[in-house]
């Protein structure tokens, strides 16, 4: 079964690889696409469209920031050599200095260190591949953890969302049996006033039941709660179907809300225009949490 996911999460995975420590942390916050960017050491600078290709794999929706750090073996940092030829150049033409013009003799160590090319620094042969293929190790360890979190927040919304759709369709029940009603106590309503007006005169049932039809057409929301309930079990279907369904989920929150505005307002009975507030309060509701889902 394929769970819906939340847009954020977080995951973290240390190992040490080939002698090397790789830390890799992501965390994501909801965004409607996905956006994903990489802070990595200069030395796997050459690694970050691959780890976004990882998290793009991943990951459908939502800003994620992914965070690396390389820790290495004394043996793999840089190494520091006297470039002896340039030193004794250096001091022979210092020698010379004094000899011929008879200045201080103040040749010291740090001082001759900071003269241009005394070292050279020899930096290892990396191979880039390998370096590679070690860091997208930890980083698939990370987005384990990272889909994981994501994955029991995924399964909280799943709850929550199934649980205000019931909500929801409890409430169009109400409505349904009290738009019913109110045709019915309009048409009192309307047999009570010719009596007074009429008196004594015959009431023309006919003439009753024609406006207490078109009064109930009027009013009539079957149209609209059918396709309510219809979109709440599409709701329902997709939750189960799982996988990144938050831009679908958006778009039928748009009809749902149109259906829920056309039943508030063809409802004249205060009561039910109560139930309707509820019912786009539940609607409001689910449209946020749906904000969180990838």
């Amino acid at each position: 079964m394929t769970l819906i996911k939340s847009m954020t999460g977080y995951g973290r995975a240390v190992e040490t690889v080939n002698g090397r420590e790789f830390t890799v942390e992501l965390r994501s916050v909801n965004n409607r696409y996905l956006d994903c960017s990489v802070r990595l050491p200069r030395m796997v600078s050459f690694a970050e469209d691959a780890v976004k290709q990882a998290v793009k794999a991943s990951v459908s929706r939502g800003k994620v920031d992914v965070f690396i750090s390389v820790r290495s073996e004394a043996g793999d940092e840089v190494v520091v050599n006297l470039n002896k030829a340039v030193l004794e150049s250096y001091l022979a033409a210092m020698r010379q200095m004094v000899a011929d013009y008879g200045v201080q003799d103040d040749i010291s160590a740090s001082a001759v260190s900071r003269l241009p090319e005394v070292f050279t620094m020899e930096k290892p042969q990396v191979d880039e591949e390998q370096l590679q293929k070690d860091l997208l190790q930890v980083v698939a360890k990370a987005l384990e953890g990272y889909d994981a979190m994501r994955c029991t927040e995924g399964a909280a919304l799943d709850r929550d969302l199934r649980s205000r759709g019931q909500t929801i369709l409890d409430l169009v029940a109400q409505v349904e049996a009290g738009n019913r009603q109110t045709v019915v106590d309009y048409r009192a309503r309307l047999e009570a006033k010719l009596k007074e007006v009429l008196a004594n005169t015959a009431i023309d049932e006919g003439r009753i039941l024609t406006e207490a039809a078109i009064f109930a057409d009027k009013v009539a929301v079957d149209e609209e709660t059918v396709r309510l309930r219809s979109h709440l079990q599409q709701m329902n279907n997709m939750l189960t179907g799982g996988g990144a369904i938050g831009r679908k989920l958006d778009f039928l929150l748009q009809e749902m809300n149109r259906e829920a505005n056309t039943i508030g307002s063809k409802c004249t009975d205060v009561r039910l225009a109560r139930i309707v507030v509820d019912i786009k309060a539940e609607l409001e509701k689910i449209r946020e949490q749906t904000q969180n889902i990838e």
